[in-house]
């Protein structure tokens, strides 16, 4: 089977993903196109047109299947490139822009959305990573279409609900472990996200503030995917909690950040969107405890045990919340070491493989 494969905006959690089903799925003939995960408002807009007019004799080669990724402007591509129309397509939404939360009234918002709903609709099938994405896609397009003044049709909603389906990003075999370390001292947070607002690192590091003023013994390790624009509370905690903290910044070395996350107690997150927190999700599999708020798609995942109050709206009262939950673990370190952790072994690639083949064959049997 022959299968082209779109990446209109390679970010790490996309490219992770592509490279899974190119190495997992090795029997099948792929060939991928990516586009670089920068200048965002052209690329979302304008990937169809650097794929039609710049690979034009890749787009004209016999495929039967596209598989792309839901920053693919796929109706438009398909339009400049007639030859992809006949082809019955994927899309895999690893985000949605309706659940993004904005942070200034853009006037670009609503065509980044529509790009979403034009590629859901161009599409034979649409895969989410999480029902949290899938839910707030399609309420988001409810809500979107219901606010535009004429011209909507109904049964749009229903008629994508129809071709949904989720299926999370896979865990790689490295992501576990099964080691048996002995580790002592404080406990150790972690905390690996991207250094972006949405992530809401003040909300963590007030919690870490909460904790150094009271005395509770602890350690962090913060590391992640760092951007030309680093919001400034990064550095302002860093000299603020001072000896409490242990590695901090972006680990290029694979090997060694599954070293860190592997000597990490806890793995926390403060995140206001995450449609399926990969993050959090591979310090799991390493063997940390999550500790995270009570929305998003952690409901889904993590259990009641693991999520804390969420405070979406009160910066400050979510902070104390977490501090609270963390405390109770930072002062008993045995007993928080010896917590079982949740078992994500059905999100390994060794699981979820034969789900994605059977999508991927079942999609394109109306071609081959």
């Amino acid at each position: 089977m022959r299968i082209l494969l779109l990446s209109a905006y390679d970010a790490p959690s996309h490219r992770r993903w592509r490279e899974g089903l190119v190495r997992h799925l090795d029997d099948l003939q792929w060939t991928v196109l990516t586009l670089p995960p920068r200048n965002f408002a052209w690329r979302s807009r304008g990937n169809a047109l650097t794929w039609a007019m710049g690979e034009k004799e890749e787009l004209r080669r016999e495929f039967d299947l596209v598989l792309a990724t839901s920053m693919t402007d796929l109706a438009s591509l398909r339009g400049i490139a007639p030859s992809l129309s006949r082809i019955r397509a994927i899309v895999y939404f690893h985000e949605n822009q309706f659940a993004y939360p904005e942070r200034a009234a853009r006037k670009e918002y609503p065509n980044y959305k529509l790009t979403n709903l034009y590629t859901a609709l161009s599409a034979d099938k649409v895969v989410f990573n999480s029902r949290h994405n899938r839910e707030t896609f399609l309420a988001g397009t409810s809500d979107f279409l219901k606010r535009m003044p004429d011209g909507i049709p109904g049964g749009v909603v229903e008629d994508l609900e129809e071709r949904t389906r989720v299926l999370p990003v896979p865990l790689e075999e490295a992501c576990f472990y099964g080691g048996l370390e002995q580790p002592s001292g404080p406990v150790r947070i972690l905390w690996n996200h991207r250094w972006e607002h949405d992530k809401a690192p003040d909300r963590f590091f007030a919690a870490l503030d909460r904790l150094k003023e009271e005395g509770v013994p602890f350690l962090v390790h913060v590391l992640g995917q760092k951007f030309r624009e680093i919001p400034a509370v990064f550095a302002q905690a860093r000299e603020r909690l001072g000896e409490k903290v242990g590695e901090w910044g972006f680990i290029e070395d694979e090997k060694q950040y599954r070293k860190i996350l592997r000597a990490s107690d806890v793995v926390v997150s403060t995140a206001l969107h995450d449609f399926q927190g990969l993050a959090v999700m591979e310090a799991v599999a390493a063997g940390c405890l999550p500790v995270v708020p009570d929305r998003l798609a952690y409901r889904e995942f993590f259990p009641e045990r693991c999520r804390f109050p969420s405070r979406p709206e009160e910066p400050g009262a979510e902070s104390a919340e977490l501090a609270r939950r963390l405390a109770v673990l930072c002062n008993d370190p045995a007993g928080t070491r010896n917590t079982p952790v949740p078992d994500l072994s059905e999100l390994s690639w060794k699981v979820l493989e034969s789900e994605y083949r059977e999508i991927i064959e079942e999609t394109a049997g109306k071609n081959v």
